[in-house]
């Protein structure tokens, strides 16, 4: 399956381009905002190639991808969507506290996510810079100099790109958001912040606060100038709209935000910096330690982004922070120690390649493919991670471990806890070792494995017996009488077809799953005997493209008798055109060794075939 026909798919599970008014994309997932979320496919998502998993968050629908979200966007973007679509007015809703706090949690987030890899890409020049220092490199130097800047660049300039991001987020004009950050950046603002004397306009007095590598204050400002523009698009008449708008826009917003706007918004970023300063001082080992254990549900549903702005508020006040880099650092690290001793447990190559990868992926910082790849499908080992990462945090937190630059947490980006203290490092990475060694040890020992049936251990003896069990509830139907050529002429095997009462599908014997299509309408079982057995779901439900089916297993895995495979909307498969007959095949037996159970009616029960 090429990219464009993924792309293709996801357009179509999540309602269609005229469904989608918003798209984005953060380190690992496409973002959608959509004019009607009940169109959001998720089950048939999760099955398109590429697709780790599905959250649907406040007004937000993610599709989860890993390090490759890049090449997905890009395809989907020249599919026609574009990240300026219409945008759709969500009707007013009562007050809700809960309701205003997550809709606020999933706002912040969604103005974080586009701006992430550029604070990554500074973060990560100051790690190169810490390491040249450790080489030698003078403080005083030009070389130095440059460097510093060009790492500093995205944290002083954090207004502006804060400023474009809201904007989307606000459906205002972006590069007038982004003129209302440079009035707050402005150099001779930030003279006169410096000269330290009193400043007024028009006797109203301004706050001497300097906007650099400031979040809230901003945000407030953009979400201001969203409502000043549209009364001003309201009142302006049209015939000088085109220069009284914008006007009116920046010498209404500019001075609100110096005077009233931006200082409130400092002094909330001040109260936040007061709550922080507190808890380092009082309770360092708690932030750590939370976000080393919950930072998986964090993530699950986008909130770690919503974190950021505060980190980078601690960063720009003191220089450090403890928010989220010694907690994430133990989190993603134990993420990554899970899924490599998945990896060393399993047998099945397929599996054991996606765990080397996801834990590989994990330990360099991004955790998704790990998390909904491997720990969250196998009982226990979510658990495991979230108490290695909770001890490790611990333990960041009782020694004092402080991460001095933004970047993502990992073995990679070890050096941004390089600084004045020289045991931060050091016990930043006994931090990572504790939750490396832990995790690993304890997803070895109490994670379990699903055991297969090896190709070996599978007789292959022609003249086994063996009894097939019915798989759907149902009437019998003559192979030679259902609606496909291709399996009433035999030239698939024989068998036989069942018009199905309800649509829970069953193993017809014990085995191992060889093959499941990855729409979910047909399933292959190879007998511990070594019958090959097909099952289909419905006649062309392929051009389905995996709706109306939901798989409970995955390939190589062992099954017993009367297991659920697949459940199958009947109701749905019907309404859209296709006949539900489910057809059962044996592959690899001859016609003369198969008797066929005649029973008009079958239950999940009764044997379908026996083999001479």
């Amino acid at each position: 399956m090429n990219q464009q026909d993924i792309s293709n798919l996801i357009i179509e599970n999540v309602g269609g381009v005229e469904n989608i008014s918003n798209l984005y994309h953060c380190m690992t997932r496409l973002r959608f905002t959509l004019k009607d979320k009940n169109k959001f496919d998720a089950e048939a998502l999760k099955k398109i190639k590429g697709v780790l998993d599905t959250v649907q968050t406040g007004d937000e629908s993610q599709i989860i991808i890993g390090a490759e979200v890049d090449k997905y966007y890009t395809d989907l973007i020249s599919h026609g969507i574009g990240d300026n679509n219409d945008y759709i007015e969500t009707p007013k809703q009562k007050f809700n506290i809960s309701e205003m706090f997550k809709k606020g949690v999933n706002t912040l987030a969604g103005i974080m996510a586009p701006i992430l890899p550029i604070l990554i890409a500074g973060g990560m020049v100051k790690v190169v810079l810490a390491l040249l220092v450790l080489s030698g490199m003078s403080h005083d130097t030009q070389n130095y100099k440059i460097l510093y800047f060009i790492s500093d660049a995205p944290f002083y300039f954090l207004p502006f790109f804060i400023a474009n991001s809201c904007a989307k987020k606000f459906k205002t004009n972006q590069y007038m958001a982004m003129v209302i950050a440079g009035v707050l950046l402005h150099p001779s603002f930030m003279d006169m912040i410096k000269a330290g004397n009193a400043i007024s306009f028009f006797d109203l007095p301004i706050r001497l606060v300097s906007y650099s590598s400031t979040v809230v204050p901003i945000i407030l400002v953009v979400w201001l100038m969203s409502y000043v523009e549209k009364i001003v698009e309201k009142y302006t008449p049209k015939l000088v709209k085109t220069m009284l708008r914008p006007l009116l826009i920046l010498i209404i917003t500019g001075p609100i935000a110096l005077i009233i706007v931006g200082p409130l918004g400092a002094y909330l970023g001040e109260g936040v910096y007061f709550v922080i300063r507190i808890l380092n001082e009082n309770i360092p080992w708690l932030v750590p330690t939370l976000m080393g254990a919950c930072a998986p549900l964090l993530v699950m549903v986008g909130m770690h982004l919503s974190i950021t702005p505060f980190a980078i508020l601690s960063v720009a006040n003191l220089g450090y922070e403890t928010l989220m880099g010694p907690g994430m650092l133990g989190s993603n690290i134990a993420q990554g120690g899970a899924s490599l001793a998945i990896a060393f447990k399993e047998k099945q190559i397929e599996k054991r390649e996606v765990a080397i990868s996801a834990g590989i992926t994990a330990l360099s910082g991004i955790t998704e493919p790990a998390l909904y790849g491997v720990t969250i499908k196998y009982k226990r080992a979510l658990a495991c991670v979230m108490i290695s990462g909770g001890i490790a945090g611990f333990y960041a937190g009782i020694t004092g471990v402080v991460r001095y630059a933004i970047a993502s947490a990992s073995l990679v980006s070890l050096p941004v806890f390089i600084g004045s203290n020289p045991d931060n490092i050091k016990n930043a990475i006994i931090t990572a070792t504790i939750a490396l060694l832990l995790s690993f040890i304890l997803t070895y020992i109490f994670v379990p494995v699903e055991k297969i049936l090896y190709p070996e251990k599978i007789k292959q003896s022609k003249n086994q017996k063996e009894e097939v069990q019915n798989v759907v509830e149902g009437s019998l139907i003559p192979l030679e009488k259902v609606n496909d050529k291709a399996f009433a002429n035999g030239t698939m095997g024989s068998g036989a077809g069942i018009l199905p009462k309800n649509g829970r599908i069953y193993s017809p014997v014990e085995g191992v799953v060889s093959m499941i299509y990855p729409t979910g309408h047909a399933i292959g079982i190879t007998s511990k005997s070594g019958q090959e057995i097909l099952i289909h779901a419905g006649i062309d439900t392929v051009k389905l493209a995996g709706k109306g089916f939901q798989t409970h297993v995955e390939n190589g895995m062992e099954v017993k008798k009367g297991d659920l495979l697949i459940d199958m909307d009947i109701e749905f498969i019907k309404k859209m055109g296709y006949d539900t007959t489910v057809i059962i095949v044996l592959l690899n037996t001859a016609a003369d060794r198969i008797e066929i159970i005649l029973k008009s009616e079958l239950t999940i029960k009764d044997t379908l075939f026996k083999i001479k």
